[in-house]
């Protein structure tokens, strides 16, 4: 179930706001009527140099026409829709209203009708890297929970399987095995007896896969068990049975901050062959100021200092829609000491519906002699 939003643009020359705002307001007006059966008058009045009327139709359609001094005309119309319900204004329709408009009022010019937008009790449309929408074939909500940390929710989309969604940004999907592999570096890497620790990975996904390459230990450092939970319930396809039990004989979880589990690490000088910062994405900012890129830094400076002189750190960056950021993450990884080198790896992950990037860092050779 879900309301169903139909938006409308049309454009006219700005004198003919200007001098027959009226007459254009009436001419689009018994489009409408033709159209929309029942349609009836609820409100006219100005708004911000605009003229606006507000409309009911049936059946329960609401529908709002506003006119701007600048010559853009728009047609926001609303209705309710359940799940068996068949579409009142279907886009077909929607485009047929576009088509009429544009062929009876002669003022309009330009015209462009979009696919209606569905509003309902689980998210649809989540943002790509560089913040366009992205509409996604999501039927149901599996599972919903506030934490202290976040808003957990796993939901259901038609071609890419249950998704894990976190604050109301995609994480990952049952169709995202090349993102863990992309992350991991499979057939690049060798982990055979390799000491690892991953930041985050609530998911279970990458400590699922890094354990078929038979390392020596894993640790995995998770703040939000709910996401455990949820993921060992409703995502077994990607985490296996790794989120049943906390140990297993070469891997644990521990629940908690992950900072203060590496700063434990740094006391007790121990070090890992590979980190994996599964944490947050990079931001999309203009600058390097905030709270984000603070907590970046941070992990990035206490990573290397339990990472072994051969260990490598490694971690996701954004979509490759969003350049900049991805150079401001490497402007900080030039200025990290001992220095570092790196290099970058992409892959189309389905749920993005994007090209992601991946880092991998280790310390430079005359770091390491």
């Amino acid at each position: 179930m879900a309301v169903n939003t139909i938006l409308l643009d049309f454009s006219v020359d700005p004198n003919v706001v200007k001098n027959n705002s009226s007459v254009l307001s009436t001419n689009i007006e018994n489009v409408l009527r033709d159209f929309l059966s029942g349609l009836k008058t609820v409100s006219c009045f100005s708004l911000d140099g605009s003229s606006v009327k507000i409309y009911t139709a049936e059946p329960g359609i609401l529908l709002n026409l506003r006119i701007y001094t600048s010559g853009l005309v728009t047609v926001n119309i609303d209705y309710f829709k359940g799940d068996k319900q068949e579409a009142i204004l279907s886009f077909e329709k929607c485009h047929e209203l576009e088509k009429l408009v544009k062929e009876r009022v002669l003022e309009i010019k330009r015209a462009q009708s979009l696919m209606p937008l569905k509003r309902g009790l689980f998210i649809r449309y989540f943002p790509t890297s560089d913040e366009r929408l992205l509409e996604y074939d999501i039927d149901s909500l599996v599972f919903e929970e506030a934490t202290p940390f976040q808003k957990v929710q796993i939901v259901h989309s038609k071609s890419l399987g249950n998704m894990l969604v976190l604050d109301d940004l995609q994480n990952i999907a049952e169709s995202d095995l090349i993102y863990t592999e992309t992350l991991m570096q499979r057939g690049k890497e060798n982990y055979r007896d390799a000491e690892i620790v991953i930041l985050g990975g609530g998911d279970g996904a990458l400590l699922y896969e890094l354990l078929k390459e038979k390392p020596k230990e894993v640790v995995m450092l998770e703040i939000d068990e709910v996401v455990m939970r949820a993921c060992a319930k409703y995502m077994r396809s990607i985490c296996g049975n790794v989120l049943d039990k906390y140990s297993g004989p070469n891997y644990k979880i521990i629940v908690g901050d992950c900072m203060k589990s590496l700063e434990q690490y740094i006391k007790e000088d121990r070090k890992f062959d590979y980190v994996f910062g599964d944490l947050t994405d990079v931001p999309i900012s203009d600058s390097l100021s905030g709270e984000l890129w603070t907590f970046i830094n941070k992990v990035l400076q206490m990573s290397f200092k339990v990472l072994k002189p051969s260990g490598k750190f490694m971690t996701h960056l954004t979509g490759t829609s969003s350049p900049d950021c991805i150079e401001m993450y490497k402007s900080q990884l030039n200025k990290i000491q001992p220095p570092v080198t790196f290099t970058t790896s992409n892959a189309f992950v389905p749920s993005f519906l994007e090209d992601w990037v991946f880092c991998q860092v280790s310390f430079a050779k005359k770091a390491v002699e």
